[in-house]
């Protein structure tokens, strides 16, 4: 089998959210769209586009903001450097002039209720997120483009392999399995994160990979920070109340603060007790997945739907581990990155193929191998820790209420945070020459599981807590 190399940088993406296949995905797909315009026909010869959101895309597109990600690749803004802020203006003035700015430059008409089409009952065949952007000439032909957006913010056009993310590079340790990620630990005698780091060498230098790292932890660090400040509604009309806000001052004892390491301070010198560590790792977490349901700047880790569990646990390591070093945080960004990767190829990263098992299962157990190995533990060590937090996240469905990125995904983000330290701490104590199951028999188990479960249960809001809960209702 040949062996795919994806980047750290592939795992690890700044983003908008809400969610990575449902708007980073497409965002990134319209981008893409422009660039073939560009080159093939001319921006000046469009006269309109269409764009057509088949199967999950349709289902829980809107309130997850597909539409809205589109628009703004259409009009060539990019994900990772956009004002969050302008984005609701921007939007609101498409729909108020039924105009947009194509790749920033041509001015086409577009009214988003015509030319933005939800075709809840088509799927195509290749994979549930799903989408054609059709621009029509000046002289009325048809260019179109069909991309499939597979999870973690990767796109595939139709009819190409995953270019984007599977390079005909030649690693030095070329990994797809875990097995095959131990072989090289034991043959050099190198962590996990040493061996992706060597991989990374091929595609970026050494002080690029260090400070783009960073530069990965500081954007999930900020999003953290900026969750626990905000307070309010999140938006969607699920009525669904902010809790990091009210947690982090209660937690805080409304103790004054002006930065994020003073606000740490404060935290780490607060307690040391399970219930005070199990309520941070909690905000934390909340915090990070209500400015994702709020347009808010996060990290893909590996999607925009479990972008709070790596932050958390990361935070946690910092803050009560004494793993504040910059060191310390790439080595847990590479190792969890890697295990991401072994998940991406060996199962899927997408809820809409694999349900949420597929997202907070895998970042649970990304979180819960890198853990282990910043905290001592030795390679063996790390995969058990990965497998153990994923295989009690088996079966686990995606069921958004309204499609929104809401209910039940912010609390889960909690789940996955809390499940992946336990993994770890029971991994450092056990001996894993002795473990029944391997890593890659649980990312074996999880694709099977994946391919058995219900579509209903694959994001598409027509089953479990999103037929079972009525919309903006709550019960008691």
């Amino acid at each position: 089998m040949p062996h795919e190399a994806i980047s750290v940088f592939d795992m690890f993406k700044i983003g908008v959210g809400p969610s990575s296949s449902h708007t980073l995905g497409p965002w990134k797909a319209a981008l893409q769209f422009i660039d073939s315009i560009t080159k093939e026909i001319g921006l000046e010869q469009v006269k309109s586009v269409t764009v057509l959101l088949y199967g999950s895309l349709a289902k829980t597109g809107k309130g997850h903001g597909t539409d809205i990600a589109v628009m703004l690749g259409l009009c060539s803004e990019h994900p990772e450097t956009i004002d969050v802020n302008s984005i609701n203006p921007s939007i609101q003035k498409i729909k108020d002039t039924k105009t947009l700015l194509l790749g920033n430059k041509v001015s086409i008409d577009f009214d988003p209720s015509v030319h933005i089409q939800f075709l809840y009952k088509e799927t195509l065949p290749f994979h549930p997120n799903g989408m054609t952007l059709i621009a029509t000439t000046k002289d009325d032909k048809e260019f179109k483009e069909t991309y499939f957006s597979i999870g973690g913010g990767f796109v595939v056009k139709e009819g190409e392999t995953e270019t984007n993310i599977s390079s005909t590079v030649d690693l030095p340790f070329p990994i797809n399995t875990s097995n095959d990620l131990l072989h090289w630990c034991m043959k050099t005698g190198m962590h996990i994160y040493e061996v992706v780091f060597e991989n990374e060498l091929t595609w970026r230098k050494e002080d690029d990979i260090n400070k783009g790292l960073l530069k990965i932890w500081h954007t999930m660090r900020d999003c953290m920070y900026r969750g626990c400040q905000a307070s309010g509604e999140l938006p969607g009309g699920l009525h669904v109340k902010r809790r990091a806000f009210d947690l982090n001052k209660k937690l805080t004892n409304n103790r004054p603060y002006q930065n994020y390491e003073e606000w740490q301070s404060i935290i780490k010198n607060g307690g040391s007790s399970f219930q005070y560590i199990l309520d941070w790792v909690s905000c934390f977490a909340l915090s990070v997945n209500e400015e994702n349901a709020s347009f808010g700047r996060v990290v893909t880790a590996p999607t925009n739907g479990a972008a709070g569990v790596i932050p958390a646990v990361l935070q946690y390591f910092i803050t009560f581990c004494n793993g504040n070093s910059d060191e310390k945080i790439i080595q847990f960004l590479l190792t969890a990155s890697e295990i991401g990767s072994i998940f991406k190829k060996g199962a899927t990263i997408s809820a809409a193929m694999g349900g949420c098992q597929a997202e907070i299962g895998v970042s649970s157990a990304m979180a819960a191998g890198a853990l282990t190995e910043v905290l001592g533990g030795s390679q063996k060590q790390a995969l058990m820790a990965a497998e153990i937090a994923m295989e009690h996240h088996l079966g686990l469905t995606c069921d958004p209420i309204g499609g929104l990125v809401q209910i039940p995904c912010i609390e889960r983000n909690t789940m996955g945070a809390i499940k992946a330290i336990t993994a770890a701490q029971l991994a450092l104590q056990s001996t894993p020459d002795f473990a029944k199951v391997s890593l890659d028999k649980v990312v074996k188990t999880m694709w099977e599981t994946a391919l058995d479960m219900n579509t209903k249960y694959k994001e598409t809001a027509d089953g479990g807590l999103a037929v079972n809960v009525p919309l903006g209702l709550s019960e008691c």
